[in-house]
């Protein structure tokens, strides 16, 4: 139930969570019947120019917090003018205005949000694109954010039942650049050179320090493209093997606890799930994929990681964290409240 009690010229608003840091919106106005359940919705891959079927579905959801997990637009310009025009297109979607008034929104980019298809550091307008992109967040001009290179931050959010610490990376702004692979069952070549990256060393040392000085009982990663999935020979964090081996190490190494990745970029839904040596949990990456539009001629494709079946249509995800119980249960949610896949774990 939710109890919102307006008075005149008075609000009284109380909170079932609060951000350390800046919030890009409102912080939720009303409280649930019991705190015990952090909800978080996300999704990705959401043309800012066609129907968007999920906002008063994800609003029924009661979520604490909504994420974009890239590809929030779809752009690919090096024209600013026309990047601010797409964007406040997005902002002004009825039913995503009412998102935004009711929780507090944050977030990452992909490639057509960023301004070119599988761009990395090379894309010529990436500060610009970042501006505008902080914009559309809604960042505060005075925040650090808007002096710092790539839209990386970190999200931290109080319940009396425990904490929950949101990483955003940034997979675009230092990303090596990729060379297509003549295999035709692989888009690109792996990067294995010992300077190629993903994060870069800022975001890379950043990641270490947020991760390792983390109390908090649930630790969510968000990467814009998948990282335990990567047979398919797309973009995805396999691409950068050596990566793939430093985000695991710090993982286990952190001694964090309750982490899980969210992923986008595919088109599809699917929950991915391992074991890393060290941890006494396993490590599950949960992509969602896309919001408007679907990878309408898959066929399969393989994932030794993948639990359950792909999800092929529109899709958004839900993760509701337990924090009494520590549990975690992650939902595949289509319109009208359906869920095509539900995952649940214990931490």
């Amino acid at each position: 139930m939710r109890n919102v009690f307006f008075l005149s010229f008075i609000i009284v608003s109380f909170f079932a969570c609060k951000s350390k840091q800046n919030i890009p919106y409102p912080a939720k106005p009303e409280s649930k019947e019991s705190n015990a359940v952090f909800t978080i919705a996300f999704g990705s891959c959401n043309k800012q120019n066609e129907t968007n079927p999920f906002w008063d579905d994800i609003l029924h959801q009661n979520p604490d917090v909504w994420i974009w997990g890239g590809d929030n637009i779809y752009a690919d310009t090096k024209d600013m003018d026309e990047l601010k025009s797409m964007y406040a297109q997005q902002t002004e979607n009825e039913g995503y205005k009412k998102l935004t008034e009711a929780i507090p929104v944050i977030g990452t980019w992909d490639d057509h949000d960023y301004g070119l298809n599988d761009a990395g550091r090379e894309f010529s307008m990436k500060k610009e694109s970042q501006q505008q992109f902080l914009d559309f967040m809604q960042v505060p001009k005075n925040s650090e954010r808007r002096n710092q290179e790539g839209v990386y931050a970190s999200h931290i959010y109080e319940t009396d039942k425990g904490q929950i610490k949101i990483f955003v990376l940034d997979t675009r702004y230092f990303r090596s650049p990729l060379e297509a692979d003549p295999d035709p069952d692989r888009r690109y070549k792996l990067n294995t050179d010992a300077d190629d990256t993903i994060l870069g060393k800022k975001q890379w040392n950043w990641l270490q320090e947020e991760l390792k000085s983390s109390s908090a009982d649930f630790n969510l990663i968000v990467t814009s493209i998948q990282f335990l999935s990567g047979q398919h020979g797309f973009e995805s964090w396999s691409n950068f093997p050596k990566e793939v081996e430093k985000l695991n190490s710090l993982i286990t190494e952190s001694g964090a606890k309750g982490v899980i990745i969210l992923s986008g970029d595919r088109h599809i839904s699917e929950f991915s799930k391992t074991t890393l040596k060290g941890m006494e949990y396993p490590l599950i990456d949960f992509t969602s994929s896309g919001l408007t539009h679907f990878y309408a001629s898959y066929k399969g494709e393989p994932n030794k990681f993948r639990v359950g079946d792909v999800t092929k249509v529109q899709s958004f995800g839900v993760i509701e964290l337990d924090l009494e119980n520590k549990k975690a249960t992650l939902k595949i949610m289509g319109e009208d409240n359906s869920i095509f896949q539900e995952l649940k774990q214990t931490y």
